[in-house]
This record gives C-alpha cells, structure tokens and sequence, in this order.
C-alpha cells in the first residue's frame, strides 16, 4: 500500500512539474536578454530572479537596473547638473543665485526611474511569453532547477528544462579588514540611497565604481578621499588617458591616493578613523562615512555546482568555452559569471548569442570589440588594447591623438579637457585600440567598435566624413594623426 502511494505520488509530481525549453537563472541584463531573445525565437521560456528591490519586493533587472548601471548613472547626471549650475553656468551669461540642494527629490528620481525600467523589463517578459518564477534558482541533477521562493514559509518548486542558461551576476567584493555595517561604512549600493550629503566621504578603492560614486558626491559638495592600494591609476586604460584623467579628477577635488593600503578603521563618535599604508609610511584619515569598492566577484556560491558537477574556478567563475557553454551539456553561463569583463552589455550579448544558438542559428560573440566606459565627467571609454598590451603581444604598432582643447565644437561647449587616442599596427594599418577621455565618450566610442568589428583601418577611419563642428571629429583628427596628417593641431 505504501509502496503504491509513493508510485502516484511521483507520477503526480511529475505530471504537475512544469516542463520548459530554457530555464534562465538570474534576472539581471544577461539573464533577462537571454530570456526575452529565447522566447522571441519561439522557445518556452522560463526565468529565475530572486533580486528584492529597494520597495521589499521582487524587481527584475539584477544589480545592474536597480543598484548598478542604471540608478548610478541617473545620479551622475543630477549631480552633473548641479555643478554646471553652482560653477559653470555663469560663464555662458546664466547667473543663479540661492540655488538650493534637494538630496531627497534627486534620489526619488533615481528610484522612479528604476522603477520604470524594471517594471518595463517584466512587461517585456510578459510580451515575450516568458514565465518569471520569483525566487531562488539552484541546479539539480538531471537538468532540474529547484526554485526557492523568497520567504521562509514559500514552498520550493521543481522545474525541469532542456537547456539552462547561468546568469547569476555578480556581488560587491568585501575587504577582511574592514566590515560593511551599511550605515557609516557602506558597500556601493547603500552609496546609492544617501539622505544627505557627508562632509567627509571616504572610498575605498578607485576603479570605475569608486570613481563614478566619488564623482557624484563631490559634486554635491562632499569632501571626498580615494585610497587605491595600486600603485598605478586605472591601469586597464591607455596610460595616456589614464594620467590625463587622474590629472582632472584631482582638479575637479577628488583626492586620489595612490599605493595606499587600508589597514584598519576605527570609529568613533564623530566619525571614522581609516588607516592605511603607502610608501611613505602610515596614515590616517578622517571621514564621517566610507564606500568599500574594491570591485565585484561571481555569485555563484548557491547554484549548487559541486553536486551537479559544474566546473568552477577558485576565483568563482564558471568555466566556459567560447559559445558560453559549460562542461555539462545543454548548461550555459553567461555574464559576470564567467570570463571576461563585468560589463552589461557584453553579458546580454552573450545571453542572445546562446539563446540563438539554441534555437540552431549561428551566432558568435566578438569579445575583442566590447566597449568600456568609465561614466565620471568627462567620461572615459575604450575598445581594444592599449599600446602597452599590443607591445606586450608583440604587435608592432603607430598611434595618433588629438586633444579636444582643438576641437570647435568642444570649445563652444566649453568641454575642452581629455583627447582622443587611436591605435593601429604598423604594418596593416588594421585599428587595434580606440581610448576616448572626454564629454561624451561613452557615445562616441560606438563609431570606433563598428570600425573594429569590420577590421578597418587607421586610414578607413580617417577618410570617413565627419560632421562639422561636432567633438566626432576628433577621432577622425587622431586616426588622421596615426599617420601624421592631422589638420587641426
């Protein structure tokens, strides 16, 4: 009799146990991508997200639309605005007198628009016909995906899947030595939701994410520290781009310093006490409230890859083969997952290269020409390798810039600081690098990335027509420079 009962009972199981194409876990830029692309190509689709948001309930669109990219960039331009009007305007004849600070409105705006687009996101699921299963995703063997509701009372549920695609992100890295208690040391979300702006602000850590939030709170009126324990500043860029842009930012009062390693901080009642290394010896600085930012690493310590036998490095991420696929069959990881940089739209890229892919269409991903943008002001942005690594790989190369102080349109823009750099091999004149410091970069460096991804020359780029006056044109001056025909300078 008992032997009978669990008989019907695992039919009914399986009878009820929701059967999909694709299981897509992880609801951030990858991983919803991947989930609409898969349910356009007609794929019964499912995706996993278990991310609360700022409201306490589920929000799709991962670190990067609610806690990342997205609401970091709407606080940069507010910031941006403000100190255009306090120091900026008066010289185009705008004068503003008793110009007041709203910290509490600008970060309502943050969140409306986080709200918008991640209400968006889960109406594109809905067009797409793909199911948002609201909770935690973990592997199972035989190509199952438990699915953990959020709250402790939720039933799990099974759900079985044809291919599974791995888009679990990534989580801010923690130091060992200093401890996040989100109040007055804080990691780069909490950095988001200040309700007012500190006298003194501390940052840990001085890559894109120290530099972005150290941006946008110096802006506001924050006296704002940057201890980076590397001796070099942004080391992934151009060393040209790089020491132009540590020269700004320290005009624009950011106090970069380099080589300093945090030992210790200690608080007290009016503050904190970080302590840390250089050089020169040890010192101390006091700041009311500190920003860890020591960059991101993998989230995948719950998938429950060691039972399903998922091949994952020391450092997190899950092994890959150049179509995103891992060691286990029909199983795909794509995104801050796994190789290569932590970058949102290389992560989507991957996602709709393996939804097309199982749908049984050709598609490749060309990680060579994925852009980076460092969106301080002026922004930073780059495809490619920098001079340094095409010597390193042992290309022969030739490179040209131009500074934008000699462009007319960033003159009448008054945006003059930063220069466009343009790398090329000596004997093709193929294009191997683009580096961009300057107002809009992030924008001008897609013009660089199509050049790239069809191979184009130094000499192609300079014979394209540019638009007159517009800051485009510098990188026309610079590619012309690569061969010592820039017009302008």
């Amino acid at each position: 009799m008992v032997y009978q009962l669990l008989i019907e009972r695992t039919y009914k199981e399986k009878e009820q146990m929701k059967e999909f194409d694709v299981v897509v876990i992880g609801g951030g830029p990858a991983g919803y991508v991947a989930a609409i692309r898969a349910g356009q190509l007609g794929l019964k689709t499912a995706l996993v997200d278990e991310y609360i948001g700022k409201s306490g309930k589920p929000s799709l669109g991962g670190t990067c639309l609610n806690a990342g990219c997205i609401p970091s960039k709407a606080l940069l331009d507010s910031s941006e605005h403000y100190d255009r009007v306090k120091h900026k305007y008066a010289a185009h004849g705008i004068k503003a007198e008793g110009v007041d600070l709203d910290v509490g409105q600008m970060i309502a705006r943050k969140d409306k628009i986080v709200t918008t687009l991640t209400q968006g996101v889960a109406g594109l699921l809905k067009k797409n016909k793909v199911k948002w299963l609201q909770g935690h995703g973990r592997l199972e063997l035989g190509m199952h995906v438990t699915v953990q509701p959020n709250g402790d009372d939720a039933a799990a549920e099974k759900v079985k899947a044809k291919h599974i695609i791995v888009a679990t992100g990534s989580v801010p890295r923690e130091l060992s030595n200093v401890t996040i208690d989100h109040q007055r040391i804080v990691d780069s979300t909490d950095a988001l939701n200040f309700d007012e702006v500190p006298k003194r602000l501390g940052v840990i850590g001085a890559g894109v994410i120290g530099l972005e939030l150290g941006s946008v709170w110096s802006r506001l009126g924050a006296e704002v520290v940057v201890l980076e324990a590397m001796d070099d500043f942004l080391t992934m860029t151009d060393p040209e781009i790089a020491k132009a842009a540590l020269k700004e930012f320290k005009r624009q009062g950011l106090d970069i310093r380099m080589g300093a390693m945090v030992k210790s901080v200690e608080e007290g009642s009016d503050g904190l006490t970080v302590n840390y290394a250089d050089n020169d010896g040890t010192h101390a600085v006091e700041v009311d409230k500190l920003i860890v930012a020591v960059g991101r690493k993998p989230h995948t310590d719950q998938l429950n890859a060691d039972e399903v036998a998922l091949l994952i490095d020391e450092s997190g991420y899950i092994h890959v083969d150049q179509y995103c696929r891992t060691n286990i069959p029909d199983i795909y990881a794509i995104g801050d997952v796994v190789r290569g940089p932590m970058l949102a739209h290389k992560g989507s890229e991957e996602g709709v290269m393996v939804a097309e892919r199982i749908a049984g269409q050709v598609r490749e991903v060309n990680h060579d020409t994925i852009p980076w943008v460092i969106y301080t002001w002026p922004e930073i942005a780059w495809v490619g390798k920098t001079e340094n690594g095409c010597r390193q790989a042992g290309r022969k190369v030739k490179s040209g810039s131009f500074p934008l102080r000699a462009s007319g349109r960033a003159v009448a823009m008054d945006e003059t600081v930063g220069l466009v750099k343009v790398i090329a091999d000596a004997d093709s004149d193929e294009i191997l690098g683009v580096h961009i410091f300057g107002a809009a970069a992030s924008e001008m460096i897609a013009e660089a990335v199509v050049a790239m991804e069809y191979r184009a020359s130094a000499e192609d780029l300079a014979s394209i027509v540019h638009a007159h006056p517009t800051v485009s044109e510098a990188v026309h001056e610079a590619a012309l420079d690569v061969h010592g025909q820039a017009i302008h300078i």
